[in-house]
């Protein structure tokens, strides 16, 4: 029997380390590249090499590794230039917040930099670092910019670091990376990042919060990982921003406009200034918050105290998404104003029975569907599992994808039917300029 064709049949892969105690999962990582077929070589920075010696890598690759800038190869060539006009990808795993910073910069003081600079080749980055490194607001502007020169980023996972702290830092799984690199190789060229200039864009994110008593709240499990992710993801891409945000346990990103609406009725009223009766100010909207069902029918104006016990009565919050829908229905049929694309997220637990009756009630043109209950899918995760359900197209499954991948393949999907509906009339084209802040009682 033939053996089935490896992804990576035959190309040629350099592979740069940076000095990240991750730096000892690079071997298995080159490993598995080779397994996929491709020829690898090691570029490396100097502190890469206190974490991995050259002589390992250089036995398995196959090659000798260029851990110095100025090092010529046997042919007489600058080795990175070598690298950089020899290889079909350069994937940079781990990457240390030195070396994004650096990178950003265009700052060519070690090969894996000068490599990157040279080459038109694509290049897949596999950040690794200190939790609150990552966080910091300079490591997002550069993995931002990194991403405006059209690089990949794999973004890191959560978990124990080599701290011993516990956060968002640790090198992605290698198949992960691996995944990556072949979609690089594989992928039609990217679009241009800058496809959502000149569009606005919303986000609700978060859960909500309903109070009981003023210490005291109902909600749910939500972190806002996915709608921060959709909301840095139309940035990157050039649009205006809002986002409405809730309960959230990560950082909102500077250059979006924030508007806190931590309970069901200061979400709705946020939503209600965003659709007035003379047209959406958006030209998409991503339900992606976690909006409490219920909350209690008479919360207490000061603490309750424990000896005193508790029975709650809950009455239901409104539909936002589905009030949402139908305001921005009514106003569409006024001549002039542009319907807005609506893009609706579906919580459930075990089956999606329910999903397609649910994007016809809610009156969405996109309903994305992912099991809470599914490992690597629900709450507070990194990754997520969906499925994409729309009035005009078949559900679309896709694979457990890092939360900012799956941002960027549902922005595709929007662009495509924005690009598809008519030409806004003059003026209708929203700006963060043009809304005004809501009154929610902040």
């Amino acid at each position: 029997m033939r053996e089935p064709m490896k992804r990576l049949q035959n190309r040629r892969i350099a592979l740069g380390i940076t000095g990240s105690i991750a730096a000892y999962k690079s071997v298995e990582l080159m490993r598995l590249l080779q397994r996929e077929g491709a020829d690898v070589r090691v570029l490396m920075t100097p502190s890469a090499v206190e974490f991995v010696g050259t002589l390992t890598l250089e036995t398995l690759s196959g090659h000798p590794v260029d851990a110095d800038v100025l090092s010529l190869g046997a042919n007489g060539r600058i080795g990175h230039i070598g690298a950089a006009n020899d290889v079909e990808a350069i994937v940079v795993a781990p990457a240390t917040a030195h070396w994004l910073g650096a990178m950003a910069g265009g700052l060519a003081g070690d090969p894996v930099t000068a490599a990157c600079l040279a080459t038109a080749v694509p290049v897949v980055v596999a950040p690794a670092m200190d939790g609150g490194m990552y966080a910091h607001p300079a490591t997002q502007a550069n993995v931002a910019r990194l991403r405006e020169f059209g690089y990949r980023i794999v973004e890191p996972e959560s978990g124990v670091l080599a701290s011993g702290m516990v956060g968002r830092g640790r090198l992605a799984a290698l198949e992960r990376i691996v995944d990556a690199t072949v979609g690089a190789l594989s992928a039609e060229p990217a679009p241009s990042r800058n496809d959502l200039a000149g569009r606005h864009v919303v986000v609700t994110a978060g859960g909500t919060a309903e109070p009981i008593d003023p210490v005291r709240f109902v909600g749910n499990r939500s972190t806002g990982k996915m709608g921060i992710a959709i909301a840095e993801a139309a940035l990157d891409r050039g649009a205006a921003v809002t986002l409405v945000l809730g309960h959230v346990s990560v950082e909102a990103p500077a250059r979006a406009r924030v508007i806190r609406a931590e309970t069901a009725a200061e979400m709705g009223a946020a939503l209600r200034a965003l659709t007035p009766a003379t047209g959406p100010l958006f030209d998409a909207l991503f339900m992606a918050a976690a909006v409490a069902d219920f909350r209690p029918r008479s919360p207490s104006a000061t603490k309750i105290a424990r000896s005193a016990g508790l029975t709650l009565e809950l009455d239901p919050t409104p539909d936002l998404l589905a009030d949402t829908a139908e305001r921005v229905g009514a106003n569409v049929r006024v001549p002039g104003i542009r319907r807005p694309i609506l893009v609706g997220f579906a919580a459930e637990i075990g089956s999606f029975d329910r999903v397609r009756e649910k994007l016809r009630a809610k009156g969405v043109d996109v309903l994305v569907a992912n099991d809470v209950a599914e490992p690597g899918s629900g709450f507070g995760t990194d990754t997520n599992r969906v499925t994409i359900y729309a009035i005009d197209a078949p559900p679309e499954e896709l694979p457990v994808l890092s939360k900012r991948e799956v941002a960027e393949l549902l922005l595709d999907r929007v662009l495509v039917r924005l690009a598809a509906a008519s030409t806004p009339a003059d003026g209708q084209m929203a700006t963060t300029e043009a809304v005004e802040r809501p009154e929610i009682g902040r």
